[in-house]
């Protein structure tokens, strides 16, 4: 983490990897920390915490679950706008996993996507249980609590609407004896959690970490819009609108956010931390870089050029699709914003460099690339990351996010006026000051309406891994996706057969999944 939070990293580190997998080493096989006020030294418990700031960014701990492939596999390559991207032959069994929905249920990727949720779970776990077991009641140690809860309801969400029913674990596992042993829970038992993690995390979590200079204290750090604004998103999939405006609306009168003026700054090191955020997974790296805090968000969806081109700038995965450049509306300045063209400048006027991309196919394998991810040359060779962009944080929860959830529930309502005044707050940025662009959205009735906040969805959040989640959950993914092969079974995964034999029959496969 940054600053306060990446000075004791490494304190943090040594206690993730206590609960974590390291080399073949399985998860399962790895004993919980048990501590006494004494054991915790420095740090504390906040010790405990920061370590789970750390663990989400860390890829050998949760990081291969949030900002690496499986999670670019999971959240975008199954979307109309998204696909595996690099080369052909680059990877060519992910594309037919999850570009062509033939899901496996033995893939590395899965695999380490379902063990390394459970490796976060077990960590946020070990805090709620340390705080417990000791009597901790002092007002510090209910904040690192509920950033504890918020953690663990944050992975939940994911692994129950990746994969439906999943085992509900909620105390530190000792060993593969005791986990083998648990079975399932269904999805309503897993948001009842949620919910109960979200609502404490609301309730003691601070509205900012400020200092009296106004200055944040800890960038990064869990605040109560964080856990509104997620606990929000949760209920919006179990269509309870009128909590969720709620909970949105107290977000939006807080008045500790706002949309940035430039769209492509959101994405750059300057919007890092800003007003548009509410929850960022963090990374660094200093000049040349060290300390490096790394982080392959970015660098595993970086142009995938060679050497002599000058583009060798990453990975080349998840690259956008034609069906996403067709879909901006007219001169919508968030497409240059958001879409690097193979064979075109960079575009400084909309957040480029002033640099021109060799041409497809002759050069580069993909004909688009994910502009949000774009490194700034400069920065990259100040922290010596020529063929990647490690220090950029991965944004997971922001404010225009926000506003359109809020126009959603509004509009689910029947406030379809507030759902109006809503998302036009989100295109009156995108468009600029430019007259004749993005005009204001001309609606009739409620359905309408839901159209269009709909296509905002897709334009604002694009490659930002919301997409494919949205389509199922509005019911519009078996129209929208059936023709590249996806059927209703496809809104979830499989369980990874690995986990499913280890429990020796405990746990059940999906049932779509025979």
């Amino acid at each position: 983490m940054k600053k306060v939070i990446v000075g004791i990293f490494s304190f943090a580190t040594a206690i993730i990897m206590m609960g974590s997998m390291q080399s073949c080493e399985k998860f399962l096989d790895k004993k919980p920390l048990e501590a006494t006020l004494d054991d915790l030294g420095q740090g504390g418990l906040e010790g405990l915490v920061f370590g789970l700031y750390g663990g989400l960014r860390n890829p050998d701990v949760g990081g291969a679950a949030w900002g690496h492939i499986p999670w670019m596999a999971i959240h975008s390559f199954r979307d109309d706008d998204y696909i595996k991207g690099s080369s052909e032959a680059d990877g060519a069994d992910w594309a037919v996993i999850y570009d062509q929905y033939q899901y496996s249920k033995d893939h590395w990727s899965t695999n380490i996507y379902y063990e390394r949720k459970y490796v976060m779970i077990n960590l946020a776990n070990t805090v709620l249980y340390t705080a417990d077991s000791l009597g901790l009641s002092d007002p510090p140690s209910l904040v690192n609590v509920a950033e504890a809860k918020f953690v663990r309801a944050l992975t939940y969400f994911d692994l129950v609407r990746t994969y439906g029913d999943v085992r509900k674990v909620t105390v530190p596992i000792r060993n593969a004896t005791q986990v083998n042993s648990m079975p399932k829970s269904t999805v309503a038992d897993i948001y009842a959690l949620i919910d109960e993690d979200l609502t404490y995390a609301e309730q003691y979590l601070p509205l900012n970490w400020n200092t009296a200079t106004g200055q944040s204290q800890y960038p990064g750090r869990l605040t109560n819009g964080a856990a509104k604004a997620l606990h929000a998103k949760t209920l919006l999939y179990r269509q309870q609108w009128g909590q969720a405006l709620s909970l949105l609306e107290s977000v939006i009168g807080s008045g500790q956010y706002s949309l940035l003026s430039n769209y492509s700054n959101v994405f750059k090191t300057v919007g890092e931390n800003g007003p548009e955020s509410l929850f960022e997974i963090q990374a660094h790296k200093g000049p040349g870089g060290v300390p490096d805090f790394y982080s392959f968000y970015a660098t595993c969806q970086g142009v995938r050029g060679s050497d002599a081109s000058g583009w060798n700038m990453g990975w080349g995965w998840n690259t956008p699709t034609l069906n996403l450049v067709n879909a901006y509306e007219a001169n919508d300045p968030r497409m240059k914003r958001s879409i690097l063209f193979s064979g075109q400048s960079d575009d400084p006027q909309y957040g480029g460099y002033g640099r021109t991309l060799p041409a497809y196919p002759a050069v580069l394998p993909r004909p688009y690339w994910n502009k949000k991810v774009y490194a700034d040359p400069a920065e990259q060779a100040a922290t010596n990351d020529p063929h990647g962009n490690g220090a950029m944080n991965q944004r997971l929860i922001r404010y225009a996010d926000v506003l359109l959830m809020a126009a959603e529930a509004a509009n689910e309502t029947g406030a379809t006026q507030r759902a109006e005044d809503l998302l036009e707050m989100v295109r009156a940025r995108a468009r600029e000051g430019q007259a004749g662009v993005l005009p204001k959205v001309i609606y009739a009735n409620q359905g309408q309406m839901r159209t269009a906040i709909k296509q905002e969805r897709r334009i604002e959040l694009a490659g930002e891994g919301e997409r494919f989640f949205d389509l199922v959950r509005w019911g519009d993914a078996v129209t929208v996706l059936g023709g590249s092969g996806y059927q209703n079974r496809n809104r979830y995964m499989p369980l990874p057969q690995p986990i499913i034999d280890q429990s020796q029959g405990v746990l059940i496969q999906n049932p779509e999944y025979p």
